[in-house]
């Protein structure tokens, strides 16, 4: 499956580079939703929430009432992930608090699981430099991706695994490094970071990997009918 993104910032539709830079502001959200209708879900992160300035919690009501989205962002309490459900998210997205300083939060992620329901939580992996990294992408601790990927499957339905070292760079991303997650989980895994081309998403969808699509969209790399087409294929 292909999932076009929608990340939120002082209310309006952006792509950052690395997390950091912004680089470039998008057409108003339910301009977006229009020209993403033919996908069958969107990811929606609030970037406020996530780096603790405040949340676009009108923005992700509005877009969760007009397309099933999974939405992420700042989700540090199960009474957060409890209210992005009640705003209309479909499954929460849930990072920095899925880690404490020596390895899983375990506490953490049954309450969550319990609260909303395993099914409808992703845990994103976010990895640079062969670390995954947590708070904004500021703090790396010391776990790959493939060595959390077993521990986390009891509290979850899927993973968000983010390639940061490309994110936003539009230089393409690591398919090996996919393929070594793919194998290592049975759950089912999301790419996002550097997906630049669609050959980059014909090779995920041939590893059994969805890719979560934004800049390269927003930029124009991609185009949305070719997307669309391709999704409808992998679908049938």
């Amino acid at each position: 499956m292909i999932i076009p993104c929608i990340d939120l910032m002082d209310g309006k539709v952006v792509q950052l580079v690395q997390g950091r830079e912004k680089a470039l502001e998008a057409d108003a959200p339910l301009v977006m939703l229009e020209k993403f209708k033919a996908f069958p879900e969107i990811q929606v992160i609030d970037l406020d929430a996530a780096m603790g300035r405040g949340a676009n919690d009108d923005l992700v009501t509005l877009v969760t009432s007009r397309a099933a989205a999974r939405v992420g962002g700042g989700v540090r309490s199960v009474d957060r992930a409890r209210a992005l459900i009640a705003q209309g998210a479909r499954r929460v997205i849930v990072g920095t608090a899925a880690f404490a300083t020596n390895g899983v939060n375990e506490e953490f992620l049954t309450a969550i699981a319990a609260a909303i329901g395993k099914d409808r939580l992703i845990i994103a992996l976010d990895s640079k430099d062969g670390q995954i990294v947590v708070k904004g992408w500021r703090q790396s601790i010391n776990l790959s991706a493939e060595q959390v990927l077993k521990p986390l499957e009891p509290y979850c339905s899927g993973f968000l695994c983010t390639y940061v070292d490309k994110e936003g760079m539009m230089q393409g991303t690591d398919l090996d490094w996919f393929r070594r997650l793919r194998a290592a989980t049975r759950l089912e895994i999301t790419a996002a970071g550097g997906i630049t081309t669609l050959d980059d998403v014909r090779a995920l969808q041939a590893m059994g990997v969805d890719a979560a699509v934004g800049m390269a969209i927003y930029t124009g790399r991609l185009n949305l009918e070719h997307l669309a087409a391709l999704n409808t294929e992998k679908l049938c």
